[in-house]
């Protein structure tokens, strides 16, 4: 082997012999567990008859036609979702009543460190953290060449367009949003910069909530189906959860570990 293929190698992971990436394919921590949970699912439904034996092993991550159907089959049988009452959807309406309002919009700017193939995640981590500690530290009327910092930090850090008008974002409501940007930003009563990153599918964000307008209160009734959906599939998550550590207490796994993992399947 020559040097440069030796720095080349990386650890392979496996379950119960089965590898999850070769010797050349450096993954992700979270792309390592979701391989390994699909494969704990792969062959436990091998175990319960609903999948071949001879199935073929997973290349790069992709399982066969044949694992996907016995997998949904093996989950439909040994995971059981307990239909929510109406009274736990009342309870969750109550709890969360800010998120079920129509019409809301809050007024944003914001820095986006954005996640892009082969970016150092750890690294981009630490860049978003330092700034948002350094934004939050300071007055918002603490300016620099005449702009205030937020302002600055946009122009100079953010990978987003906005960045060259201070970070603004005007005017916004939840459909103008990624759903796992809104989810983090609207049905709160939170002004300024929030005191931590918002997660979404373009990167992390600092965010700064400049104002807020409330949105409409719909009645129990008009949002009670998606209520019940969304307590069903936090059920499902949960027994996911539980039904994958039990398959990985039996399994032998190296190289990758499952705590908190949740599968692909989930999402």
């Amino acid at each position: 082997m020559s040097p440069l293929d030796h720095r080349a190698a990386v650890a392979v992971a496996s379950v119960n012999g089965v590898p999850l990436n070769n010797a050349t394919e450096s993954l992700p921590d979270e792309e390592l567990r979701q391989r390994a949970c699909t494969e704990l699912l792969r062959q436990a439904a091998m175990r319960a008859g609903l999948l071949s034996g001879d199935d073929p092993a997973p290349e790069g991550g992709a399982i066969s036609e044949a694992a996907a159907g016995a997998i949904e089959a093996l989950l439909d049988r040994e995971i059981a979702v307990p239909e929510p009452s109406e009274d736990a959807c009342r309870r969750h309406y109550a709890a969360h009543a800010a998120r079920f309002a129509v019409g809301e919009r809050v007024l944003l700017r914001h820095v986006l460190f954005a996640v892009t193939p082969g970016v150092d995640v750890t690294a981009l981590r630490q860049r978003a953290e330092a700034c948002l500690i350094d934004l939050r530290a300071r007055s918002r009327d603490e300016a620099i060449d005449g702009a205030d910092r937020f302002a600055v930090a946009a122009r100079e850090l953010s990978n987003c367009p906005s960045g060259a008008e201070g970070g603004a974002l005007g005017w916004l409501t939840t459909a103008d949003c990624a759903p796992e940007f809104a989810r983090e930003v609207f049905g709160d009563a939170a002004v300024g910069v929030l005191p931590h990153l918002v997660h979404s599918r373009f990167g992390l964000h600092v965010v700064e909530v400049l104002a807020r307008e409330p949105g409409r209160q719909p009645a129990f009734e008009t949002v009670s189906a998606g209520i019940a959906q969304s307590l069903r599939q936090q059920a499902f998550a949960t027994a996911m959860r539980q039904y994958l550590q039990v398959l990985a207490g039996r399994a032998a796994i190296d190289g990758v570990a499952l705590d908190g993992a949740v599968t692909p399947l989930v999402q």
